[in-house]
């Protein structure tokens, strides 16, 4: 039996591959503010500049390629048994190879409709003001907006809970309820967390690689080499 590892992503894994993340430098999300393109809010007032924000984001990830650490972490499913957290909307792990990904915050390939979060539909091109479901509804992006619920979080602390290992691989641990998880690791596990810039995490046997994702994952998969090597001899 392979052991356990749960590894959380954010926004600084796949800014390596040109996707921006709002918190880099202005607040501002490709010159968006926040509260302007991806709230309940927003969608309300103006869907049609909210579709445009999306159909853009959707045409960027579709043009880009999984990076380095995206490579890094699914060979690390030669050694454990993977189970990527990620709160990135992209789907660069995927097609990087892992194949246990659960996405906290939605997918950029899926879209929904307004009163129906459990149906999700397939999209590829961009969405068109006035598309409805089936259900007669409005199709919206199946991204979770800021100042909605997160449905996944408790499917994703029940497998932290089980982690023999848990790493996080470039996020700012600022959005909650994601920021949180950590504290559902148990007592005792190896923890690692890798970024550029390291949040103030003060938890014991954390491991602290301050570079890029890039950089940082490769030294992740050789630390966890070394750790499962030891446990199971």
């Amino acid at each position: 039996m392979k052991k356990k590892m749960v590894v959380l992503t954010g926004a600084g894994i796949s800014a390596e591959s040109g996707l921006r993340t709002f918190r880099d430098s202005d607040g501002l999300w490709e010159g968006y503010e926040v509260t302007e393109v991806a709230t309940p809010r927003a969608w309300k007032k103006n869907p049609s500049l909210v579709l445009d924000f999306y159909n853009m984001r959707r045409r960027d990830v579709a043009a880009a390629t999984p990076n380095a650490a995206h490579a890094g972490l699914a060979e690390l499913e030669k050694l454990v048994d993977l189970t990527i957290v990620t709160q990135n909307i992209d789907d660069l792990h995927e097609r990087a190879g892992s194949s246990k990904v659960m996405h906290l915050h939605g997918s950029i390939f899926r879209m929904r409709s307004d009163d129906d979060e459990e149906t999700l539909y397939e999209i590829r091109d961009d969405m068109m003001p006035g598309d409805k479901a089936p259900d007669g509804s409005f199709l919206r992006p199946a991204i979770v907006w800021f100042e909605e619920a997160v449905p996944m979080i408790g499917m994703a602390s029940a497998v932290i809970e089980e982690a023999d290992l848990f790493a996080i691989v470039g996020t700012s641990l600022v959005v909650y309820p994601a920021a949180g998880l950590i504290h559902y690791t148990r007592p005792g596990i190896p923890l690692f967390i890798v970024d550029k810039k390291l949040p103030d995490v003060r938890l014991n046997n954390l491991v602290r690689i301050e570079k890029p994702a890039t950089e940082g994952v490769q030294e992740l998969v050789q630390l966890v080499k070394a750790i499962v090597g030891e446990m199971e001899s």
